[in-house]
């Protein structure tokens, strides 16, 4: 069973800030690029920001300007600084290599919750 941590959630009103970070196994982490991810009832899971192993990050138009993933590789952890936050934000967020693994429950963590609301 993978061991992948998310914490950094929480509620924040509209304009704030927020920052993820995920603590994950190295047989996870190493070597492979990582995003995060995130989903909404009803919606499939989207990646909002990844990372490659050199640290280079790529990111959605919707989050673009406003998010900035980052990874530690020593600590085998990976953050996500949310700033300008929107309702549309609100999400379960979580980590994990990318490309993704199938969407099965022992493939990823709990992930945290960000409610974006005034």
């Amino acid at each position: 069973q993978v061991q992948l941590v998310e914490s950094g959630g929480g509620l924040v009103q509209p304009g704030g800030s927020l920052r993820l970070s995920c603590a994950a196994s190295g047989s996870i982490f190493s070597r492979n690029a990582m995003g995060w991810y995130r989903r909404v009832p009803g919606k499939q899971r989207e990646l909002v920001a990844r990372i490659t192993n050199g640290d280079s990050p790529d990111y959605p138009d919707s989050v673009k300007g406003r998010f900035t993933i980052s990874r530690d590789n020593a600590k085998n952890t990976v953050y996500l600084q949310m700033n300008s936050l929107k309702p549309e934000d609100t999400a379960v967020y979580y980590c994990n290599k990318s490309p993704p693994p199938p969407p099965i429950r022992s493939y990823w963590g709990q992930g945290t919750q960000v409610t974006v609301s005034s």
